[in-house]
């Protein structure tokens, strides 16, 4: 998945997210020691680390999204490492105390194949003692192969209005959910400019990575239902994990 041409939407439907902060960074404190940051994205998480004193890096194959994490980062007087590649291949010189996947990174692993890979060298990666945690989303959505709205909606400086609509379709047999994004930005003077955006996600279901998780060598995971804790629930929206590498 190619996140390059999403980069700008990406940034304004998520750049006020917060739910997943505070517990990434209380994770990272009691780690005392390096950080690696799986998806890093445009920074948002990897920032907010750094800015309480993490020695973080960021990890993501999109170019793009990486250059507006540097920026972001450089705006706000951070000295962070940034890295371009993926969880499969990546090749550090550095163990970490911590590795973080936030925000559904893992869902852009879409076999079980690319899944150990990545699993196994994020493993490798760890210093003795390393946890692992990070967090997927619980797997219901809306009505499928209908436009919908749901409530994104930007107004620019110049007086500019644009609104995300999108269309959802689900592949059962693959569990992978393809979401077609239709971005309407609307200009003073009434003209309408439409851009269109694919983005192809692989969802999980819980007992799935908690296997997963084993067969790449961790130990069984501590499971939640949300970053506060408390155990996964039919209602709950979040699936929250954490582990360590399994004493060989």
């Amino acid at each position: 998945m190619n996140y390059d041409d999403l980069a700008d939407l990406y940034d304004r439907q998520y750049d006020l997210y917060r739910d997943d902060l505070h517990f990434y960074a209380g994770l990272s404190e009691r780690a005392g020691g390096p950080v690696l940051e799986v998806g890093a994205g445009t920074g948002r998480v990897t920032t907010f680390l750094a800015r309480r004193g993490a020695d973080v890096t960021g990890l993501d194959p999109s170019a793009r999204m990486l250059e507006r994490a540097r920026a972001r980062a450089q705006e706000q007087g951070l000295t962070v490492e940034f890295v371009q590649g993926d969880a499969q291949s990546v090749r550090l010189e550095r163990r970490f105390a911590l590795i973080l996947a936030p925000f559904n990174a893992l869902m852009h692993l879409y076999t079980p194949a690319e899944q150990l890979a990545a699993l196994e060298n994020l493993r490798a990666h760890l210093a003795p003692g390393g946890a692992f945690a990070f967090d997927l989303y619980v797997p219901r959505y809306g009505e499928m192969n209908t436009l919908r709205h749901e409530g994104e909606t930007f107004h620019g400086p110049d007086g500019s209005r644009t609104d995300v609509f999108l269309v959802q379709r689900r592949d059962r047999v693959r569990q992978h959910v393809t979401t077609e994004y239709h971005v309407d930005t609307t200009a003073p003077d009434g003209l309408l400019r439409r851009r269109h955006f694919t983005l192809t996600q692989r969802y999980y279901t819980r007992y799935e990575v908690e296997w997963l998780l084993r067969c790449a060598g961790f130990e069984a995971p501590r499971v939640t239902g949300s970053f506060q804790g408390g155990p996964l629930e039919e209602a709950s929206e979040v699936m929250v994990f954490q582990t360590r590498a399994r004493a060989q």
